[in-house]
């Protein structure tokens, strides 16, 4: 078989499956281009989710009547100065994305330069179909009607006309959010989508296009590490989502999806969040053009870097920094079906006059609800220890504190998480703040305090032990022996002093000293199944860290322990000064706030 050249139109639809996969690809390079023109403002317009008509306009500096032409050849660019492709300014410049759209759709390009009149080109399916003067303000207009009309191969490939739309809307979101500096609008079967204005601040643009939200539940990323510089906004770990479509990453201005970026986010993240859960954040990256490769993917959706492993420490580092400085911070705001949870006046109603009457009689207030009492005309106070009041009157008046005051109580206002005032149901501590009522986990929370200290024990040399009176044996499967023997140096730096009792049994000599006794079998057995999971994944650090946080779950107070008010107050204290304290190893929040307004709106307030 003989090689021959392939003509202009066939190489242009090849280019084409390169470059426009579906209608978002090809709104990706048409808005792409309008930002490179130097726009301010750009508006862009779309039918049937993009399928049948998209048209982006722009108030750049547009093109000529001959420039429209060369524009629309292959290989043709404004964008790229001098031979040096390693040093590219702008968000493409391969030439192929105009010609490849024109090869598969009918495009119409409408441009005017300042001071000149508008040109016009129309291209159907590759073919010249007409041209002549155009009307317009300066800058470009592009439609693209009836993509893969004629490529029906294609066609049948597109999805649906909402998961397209989305896809379209989704590549829109990212390009503004990188050019905070220029206006968006996105209209969509006439409707107005989105629109934002010139000029925001970055933390307002990512928030107006992501979730309102994130303002307050995020902090704001700035770090630099050599010649590469990390900004942006990252949602604290309790203001998650359950799949990772809330996560903006760009290079140099350029989104991105890429595989390292992702990993590294995942990995600054690890044990501050479930493992079926997803942060919300927009970073950006900045460095040298020479240290990166942006041609590597035909749509430019993926990056080279020089040195990988620097990146992936920026992103890592840079995360973990911001997230330190946000000390015990949590997502705080109850949501809407939680405030209505809240019981009203009018709900005692449901109780019946001779249930009422007995209470009062009794004295008893427990015994009002059901459930309440321990047994019949019998009740027993929360905190059996407490000193009682002689008086016989006070025998079953309610409590408001945990335990008789010895001391004059605290003032709310000199701490931010406030002052115990009590726990409920042995699982959450309630302290009052100078701005609402604070409540705790009492286990989430002094499982975060618990994996900190061992964290900063392990970098002050290691984790204290404490050595079993009686060794405790643990039995378990073979390979699950062979993972903790093979680890058995790095959990002796966290306190944990294991050694092998034959084949299928693990002999636990000391455990580490601040989690006392505890569930020996337990801990062996998850640390066991951690290992089995892990291993093979993660680097030594990140291995050591899901031990630790394993540990620090097995050590902590469990729900269903009494606490002292000293006990609750010690551990407000600890948290108010100990990062990431706003949610447990899991995710999971440690507090909430009710602020004042929202209980002023239970009670018809406000």
């Amino acid at each position: 078989m003989s090689i021959r050249r392939l003509p202009e139109h066939l190489v242009n639809r090849i280019a084409a499956g390169e470059v426009v996969e579906r209608p978002a690809s090809a709104l990706k390079e048409l808005v792409e281009n309008a930002i490179d023109a130097g726009a301010t403002r750009i508006a862009v317009s779309l039918a049937g989710g993009g399928i049948d008509r998209i048209e982006v306009a722009d108030d750049g500096c547009g093109m000529a009547a001959d420039e429209i032409a060369l524009a629309l050849e292959r290989h043709a660019t404004s964008k790229l100065q001098g031979d040096e492709i390693d040093q590219v300014g702008t968000l493409g410049f391969r030439g192929e994305a105009l010609p490849s759209i024109a090869s598969v759709a009918h495009v119409t390009i409408e441009s005017r330069t300042r001071g000149q009149d508008g040109w016009s080109r129309t291209i159907d399916n590759g073919r010249l179909a007409g041209e002549g003067p155009a009307a317009l303000p300066p800058g470009t207009r592009v439609s693209v009607a009836d993509l893969f009309a004629k490529v029906p191969a294609r066609r049948k490939f597109l999805r649906s006309v909402r998961s397209e739309y989305a896809a379209c809307l989704d590549v829109v979101k990212r390009l503004a959010m990188a050019r905070p500096d220029i206006a968006f609008s996105l209209d969509h079967e006439g409707r107005r989508v989105l629109s934002v204005a010139a000029g925001e601040d970055r933390p307002d643009r990512v928030a107006a296009l992501t979730d309102r939200d994130l303002a307050a539940n995020s902090i704001a990323v700035d770090y630099v590490r050599g010649n590469a510089r990390l900004g942006g906004v990252a949602g604290l770990p309790t203001f998650n989502r359950g799949i990772a479509d809330h996560q903006y990453l760009f290079v140099n201005g350029r989104p991105v999806k890429d595989r390292l970026l992702i990993g590294a986010v995942r990995g600054a993240y690890q044990d501050l969040l479930a493992r079926d859960r997803h942060p919300v954040l927009a970073l950006f990256i900045d460095v040298p053009a020479e240290e990166v490769d942006v041609n590597v993917h035909p749509a430019k959706t993926e990056v080279r870097f020089k040195d990988p492993a620097g990146i992936r420490g920026l992103i890592v580092g840079g995360l973990r920094h911001a997230l330190d400085e946000a000390g015990h911070r949590s997502a705080q705001r109850p949501s809407a079906a939680a405030l209505g949870n809240w019981q009203s006046e009018t709900d005692l109603h449901r109780y019946s006059p001779d249930l009422l009457r007995h209470s009062r009689e009794s004295g008893n207030p427990a015994s009002f609800f059901p459930g309440g009492g321990a047994g019949q005309g019998s009740w027993t106070p929360a905190f059996a220890g407490v000193t009682r009041v002689q008086d016989r009157s006070q025998d079953f008046a309610p409590q408001a504190r945990a335990e008789a005051a010895v001391e004059p109580v605290p003032q709310a206002q000199s701490f931010p998480l406030g002052v115990a005032r009590g726990q409920v149901a042995a699982t959450y501590i309630v302290a009052e703040a100078e701005d609402g009522l604070v409540i705790v986990d009492q286990h989430a929370a002094h499982e975060r305090l618990v994996l900190e200290r061992m964290r900063r024990a392990m970098a002050n040399g290691g984790v204290a032990r404490q050595a079993l009176l009686l060794p405790e044996v643990v039995e378990l499967d073979e390979p699950a022996c062979d993972r903790l023997e093979a680890r058995l140096d790095e959990l002796a730096e966290l306190g944990l002093e294991l050694e092998r009792f034959g084949p299928r049994a693990m002999l636990v000599r000391a455990t580490p000293a601040m989690l006392g006794a505890g569930d020996i079998k337990g801990l062996v057995t998850d640390l066991a199944d951690d290992l089995a999971a892990f291993d093979s994944a993660l680097g030594l650090k990140e291995k050591l860290d899901h031990v630790a946080a394993t540990m620090a779950c097995h050590g902590s107070v469990r729900a269903g322990r009494l606490l002292s008010v000293a006990e609750m107050n010690a551990l407000l204290r600890e948290m108010e000064v100990t990062p990431h304290s706003g949610q447990c190893n899991h995710g999971r929040p440690t507090w909430v706030k009710l602020a004042h307004g929202d209980i002023e709106k239970l009670f018809g307030r406000k």
